[in-house]
Parts: C-alpha cells; sequence; structure tokens
C-alpha cells in the first residue's frame, strides 16, 4: 500500500506541474512578428525600419530595358562562379529588392517586380523588400508568370555568367515553347544603373597558405587531375575549372575577394601540356609568381591570363581537336555557350570538385586541430552568456561580435566562415536570421537562444550550432530540443555500407521528430572545407545530392525544429566518414562518422525520459570525448575557469534515474486509472 500512496503522490505531483507548466507553453503564445514585417495593405503602407526603397532603382532598370527592347529583366543571387556566397559587387539582386538573403530569383518586367526564394527567407523577405516589390511564396514559377506577364513575341533577357547551363536551357527551352524569346545580355543591366555606386574590383595580394598546411603541392594535384583525364574513357583534353573553391585548392592559394570565404576571382584551364590561370595579375606578389612557375611554358609551368579574357581563349581553344571537361553545377552558360556541343564532356562536378571533397591525411588533422581550438572559443562564449545575460546586458548582436572576437585570438584565425546567426526567441525561428540594429533583440533567460557559428582557420573551417537557455524551458520546448539531439545522435551512430548516398540517411535525423509529427524544412548536412567554402558540395545528406558518402569526407549534422514566431532549435555538429568496426562484413565494408565538433549541448533542455539507452550511452561517451580532447587544450590555454566549467557541463548523465522515474509514472498512471475504476481497494 505504501508504493501505491507513494506512486500516487508521485504520480500527482507532476501532473500538477505539468499543468503549470502547460500554461506557459509557446504553443499557445499570442506573441507575433507583425511590427517588424511590411504592411502593403495600408494607406500609406507600413515600411519597418530595415526596408530598402526602391523606386529610383526600378525606374531607371525599366528605361533601359525600354531602350533595349527587353520586356522582362531576369536577375539570380550569385556570381559568374555560381558561388553560395558573393562579393559586394555581384550582390545585384540584393542591391534591386534589398532583400539579401543568399538564395532567390528578381525578375522585373515594365509594370511589375517578382522575388522568388525559398521558405527559409519569406520573413527575412517581408522585413527588407518595399511594396514595389511581390513576394511570390510559390503560387508560381517564375517561367509560368513571365508567360503572363507577356505576350508572344517578346523578349525576355539576362546575363548569361549568372545562370548555369542547366537552368539557362530551361529557362530559353519553357520560353520557346511559349514563343518569347531568351536573350544574352553581357553587358549586365543593373551593373549599368549600378554605375559608380558599384563596389570597386578586389585588389588584395593573393597568398599561398603555408606548407605545414597541405600535404600534396600543386604540382601533385595537378598531375592526379591529370591522370584522371587519361582515365577517363571519353578522353579529354583538358578540364575547364570554374569554382572558386576549386582554383584554391588546387594551387593551394587564398584570396579575400568574397566575405567569409578564402577565394579570390579565377578561371582555371588545364591541359596535358599546358596550365592558363585567368585572373588579375597585379594581384600576384612576386614570390607567388615564383611559386606558381610563370616564368615558363612547359607542362608545370602557369601562364597568366587577364580574368576577362577566358570567353575569348576557351573558345579558340574550342577551334582544335579538343574534348573539354566541365561540371556543370558551377559552370554558367556565358562560358559555356563558346565550345561547340561535340567537343564538351559534361559532368555535374569537375574532377577537382570530386577530388577535393575526400579530405587526405594532412586535411583530416588540420580540420580536427582546428575543431579543438574552435571548441575553446563556443566554450568561452556560452560560459560569458551564463555569466552575463542574466544580467539583462547583452543582445544578439553583442553575442555575435563577442563570439567573434574569441575565435580571432585562437591559433591561425582568419575570421568568421559565414556571418553569425545569433537569435533569440522568435527570430530563431528564422533558419537564416542574422542581426542587425533594427531587428536586435536583448538576450534574456526567459527565451531560447540559437547561436550559428563558425571560423576560418589556416588549418581548417569550422560550423557549430547550439541552442541554449537560461531560465525554465517549457515541456514542448525540452521536448522538441531532445528529439532533435536524439536525430543528432542516432544519424551520428548509424552505419552504412560503402556506396550509401548521404540522402539515404536523412531519415535518421529526422525520425525522432515525425515519431510525434514535427519536421524541420531545410537539409541536414553539407560537406565543409578545409579553410575553403563552409557549404562544400557534392558531399551533403537531405541536400538532393546523389552523391555517396566515402572515407574522409566531411559533413556537418544539423536537424533543428523551428515553432513560427516563438523559437527556434538546431544542433549542428560535424563529423568525418570512418570505417565502421562490425560485428559481421557482408558485402562491401561498411562507415559510420566521427564526431569533430566538441562542445557540449544544454543540459536542461534534454528529457532523458524519452531517449533510449543507446542514445543516452552515445552521449555519455561524446562527452567523455570532449573532456578527454579539449581539457587538456583549455588548460594549456591557462583557461581555468573555463576548464571546470566544462568538467560540469559534461557530467555523465543517469539513465538509471530516469529508467526509475519512467517505471512510476508508469505506476502512477495505472493506479490513476484504476481509481477513476473505483477499482482501488
Amino acid at each position: 500500500m505504501k508504493l501505491y500512496c507513494t506512486a500516487i503522490w508521485t504520480w500527482l505531483l507532476i501532473l500538477e506541474g505539468l499543468l503549470l507548466q502547460a500554461r506557459s507553453d509557446p504553443v499557445h503564445s499570442d506573441k507575433s512578428n507583425t511590427d517588424l514585417v511590411r504592411n502593403c495593405t495600408t494607406n500609406p503602407p507600413y515600411l519597418p525600419p530595415t526596408v530598402v526603397i526602391t523606386a529610383a532603382r526600378l525606374n531607371a532598370l525599366r528605361n533601359l530595358m525600354d531602350a533595349q527592347n527587353i520586356s522582362v529583366y531576369v536577375i539570380p543571387a550569385t556570381d559568374p562562379h555560381l558561388s553560395e556566397y558573393i562579393a559586394p559587387r555581384h550582390a545585384r539582386r540584393a542591391w534591386i529588392t534589398g532583400f539579401t538573403g543568399t538564395a532567390g530569383t528578381a525578375v522585373v518586367s515594365k509594370t511589375n517586380a517578382v522575388l522568388w526564394t525559398d521558405g527559409r527567407y519569406w520573413i527575412q523577405a517581408e522585413r527588407q523588400m518595399d511594396c514595389n516589390w511581390e513576394l511570390n511564396r510559390g503560387e508560381t514559377t517564375i517561367v509560368n508568370w513571365i508567360l503572363q506577364e507577356t505576350k508572344e513575341g517578346e523578349i525576355v533577357a539576362a546575363d548569361p555568367f549568372l545562370f548555369s547551363v542547366v537552368q539557362w536551357e530551361n529557362y530559353r527551352n519553357s520560353l520557346l515553347e511559349g514563343k518569347r524569346q531568351f536573350i544574352s545580355k553581357e553587358s549586365n543591366l543593373v551593373d549599368i544603373i549600378w554605375g559608380e555606386e558599384r563596389p570597386p574590383k578586389p585588389t588584395e595580394d593573393i597568398f599561398k597558405v603555408p606548407a605545414q598546411f597541405f600535404e600534396r603541392t600543386w604540382q601533385e594535384k595537378v598531375k592526379e587531375i591529370r591522370t584522371q583525364m587519361e582515365n577517363n574513357p571519353y578522353k579529354p583534353t583538358a578540364v575547364l575549372i570554374s569554382a572558386l573553391d576549386e582554383t584554391a585548392w588546387l594551387f593551394n592559394l587564398r584570396g579575400n575577394d568574397i566575405p567569409y570565404n578564402p577565394f579570390f576571382e579565377t578561371y582555371t584551364l588545364l591541359t596535358a601540356n599546358w596550365i592558363r590561370l585567368f585572373l588579375n595579375e597585379s594581384r600576384l606578389p612576386p614570390d607567388i609568381r615564383e611559386y606558381l612557375n610563370t616564368d615558363c611554358i612547359t607542362a608545370e609551368c602557369v601562364q597568366l591570363k587577364s580574368y576577362e579574357d577566358i570567353q575569348q581563349n576557351v573558345e579558340e581553344y574550342a577551334k582544335g581537336n579538343v574534348t573539354v571537361w566541365i561540371g556543370q553545377k558551377y559552370m554558367t552558360y556565358g562560358v559555356y555557350k563558346v565550345i561547340p556541343e561535340s567537343k564538351i564532356l559534361i559532368d555535374e562536378y569537375s574532377p577537382v570538385q570530386i577530388t577535393k571533397s575526400t579530405k587526405d591525411a594532412t586535411e583530416q588533422k588540420g580540420l580536427k586541430a582546428a575543431h579543438v581550438r574552435d571548441a575553446v572559443a563556443v566554450i568561452r562564449y556560452m560560459m560569458w552568456l551564463e555569466k552575463n545575460v542574466p544580467k539583462g546586458t547583452e543582445t544578439e548582436l553583442s553575442g555575435a561580435h563577442y563570439l567573434n572576437k574569441l575565435r580571432s585570438e585562437q591559433n591561425y584565425s582568419r575570421g568568421p566562415s559565414f556571418e553569425t546567426i545569433s537569435a533569440s526567441g522568435l527570430n530563431a525561428a528564422l533558419a537564416h536570421y542574422s542581426p542587425n540594429e533594427e531587428t536586435n533583440r536583448k538576450l534574456t533567460p526567459d527565451e531560447m537562444y540559437l547561436i550559428d557559428s563558425g571560423g576560418q582557420y589556416l588549418d581548417g573551417t569550422t560550423d557549430i550550432t547550439r541552442t541554449i537557455h537560461w531560465g525554465m524551458p517549457t515541456d514542448f520546448q525540452k521536448e522538441a530540443y531532445t528529439r532533435v539531439l536524439m536525430g543528432q545522435i542516432d544519424l551520428a551512430r548509424s552505419i552504412f555500407p560503402v556506396g550509401t548516398i548521404g540522402d539515404t540517411l536523412d531519415v535518421w535525423a529526422r525520425h525522432a521528430l515525425w515519431e510525434v509529427g514535427l519536421n524541420y524544412m531545410h537539409g541536414t548536412g553539407h560537406g565543409i572545407g578545409s579553410f575553403l567554402g563552409v557549404h562544400e558540395w557534392p558531399v551533403g545528406i537531405g541536400s538532393g545530392d546523389t552523391w555517396t558518402l566515402e572515407e574522409g569526407m566531411f559533413t556537418s549534422i544539423e536537424p533543428g525544429y523551428y515553432q513560427d514566431n516563438e523559437f527556434g532549435i538546431r544542433i549542428e555538429d560535424i563529423v568525418m566518414v570512418v570505417k565502421a568496426d562490425t560485428k559481421h562484413s557482408f558485402g562491401n565494408p561498411y562507415l559510420t562518422f566521427e564526431h569533430v565538433s566538441l562542445v557540449p549541448y544544454e543540459r536542461k533542455l534534454i528529457d532523458l525520459s524519452i531517449m533510449n539507452e543507446q542514445q543516452i550511452l552515445w552521449l555519455n561517451n561524446y562527452y567523455k570525448k570532449i573532456q578527454m580532447i579539449v581539457s587538456p587544450e583549455l588548460e594549456a590555454q591557462n583557461l581555468i575557469e573555463e576548464y571546470d566549467w566544462l568538467q560540469k557541463h559534461t557530467q555523465p548523465f543517469s539513465h538509471s534515474a530516469f529508467v526509475t522515474l519512467s517505471f512510476t509514472l508508469l505506476i502512477g498512471a495505472l493506479l490513476g486509472n484504476q481509481m477513476l475504476q473505483g477499482n482501488l481497494q
């Protein structure tokens, strides 16, 4: 009878707590985001301070379109290398619309202007665009909208250096079916009206990665690509390289042309007998010219050509008995169109991109070392937040700035790897939000806080996301967080055969969320570079790529959950693909993941009662690994307080206590049901 009474009493106390907690559940909150977005239905329209006024820009563009008999002009958000992140001078779509998100296409007709972007950026677009622009949320495709907006025979134009081959052909064929013309305008119309205000071309010197951080010389890498050319059954005579990270990796060179990305504007044309590098020669100091052997013309010498001469050189080369090998993912139609169809070999990715995606031993070592130092910076930041947020003195912006400062103090630091996502409360519900003066929120113990950040180091690139709460999270927040964590763990501990496509594993990250009707609307993982891009394809999970995961590849694992106008949760770690130690070995060898990110998760958001024993065991082993690897680095940097903080936050979780609690809850529930039926003696 004592057991029954204890169980009943425990059950009643827990039930009371659940009812009290449910009253503050964010799902039922009335908070809104309307004061931060435009309202074009009022007179006059309401425009938040984040909006850019674009009337004069659109008028100038339309006047130019009229002068050239253009009915519709299409403006993508990329550069001549189809880069994800672009230099300020290539931010044409952002300048004409005011919307700064990395994804999206603007289309301007004689009377209307519309932006297409994906759901990650809809709220951001409503915050940044004025009422001259309409946001299309998928109600129609760009081509269908153009067909409705124009008449047969009218001209649609675009810059061919901003479209991939596939994109250009899709536009042209679809518009041709509708009896519209899709023409190439190599003099970009936005550049013309932007005029002298357009940011200048980069002029900083290109530099070499220190020899200690790369295993293969550029000559060895070139030889490897030439061997792939020889072994290709189609016998290409040249490889045309367009993606900026490819040339940077191939020659072990870096630049500062693009924020957060150590790239420089260039093309490379590589044959069995010579190498041509297209760039602004004035940016190469004497030591780099010597390093590239630019004073000779043999097979291991680099011939320097002007960046603007790429089209002419490729066209001239293609007149011979040649076959040019390209990766269409990063090749623009502007370069592609000068190569006869019979003389081109097209793959989705170039051989350089594929070779670069698997890291050699030195790159693996460097990436791991960079993540240890990066963990020190993030741990210092989390401890600083724990101290200062309750004081009410910190904001999203001040937090982001301080984390950047902490990273800058680590060895080999070369700045952030992307714009820090420092998001509190409802701002964190925007998956790709970054704070500014208008949207900046104070950090408080009562709100969830999401920090997604990364660093560039000479020996590697990092990217990590943690979600934190300093107060009393609701049961729903804890459940959502824990299920995101369960997805992180389930995918991290998955074992799969060689030859598995990354997308095949996506379900592991989502299953715990799906079980209760939750989900997230972005990919689960992306490759990462070695002092290169923070997003590096074709490695990916849930990203739509069909590439197989191979030993030595690095990818992120980043499940999440976002409650509109309330909070956002994401947990992101970098992992390396390694061989799995399996009991049996049927068929191909098997692979799994090794965690490279080394920062503890938010303890107060973890509900062990919904986790299984394997997940908790993995979590405890991960915390042991963090202690073993990061603690010595904290001691070496004389960070004693941070060392103590880490020991506290990586204490093992007790599974047995939660088994006992779950059993007690079950007994209590059963007894409660018996009481209702009058069966309790």
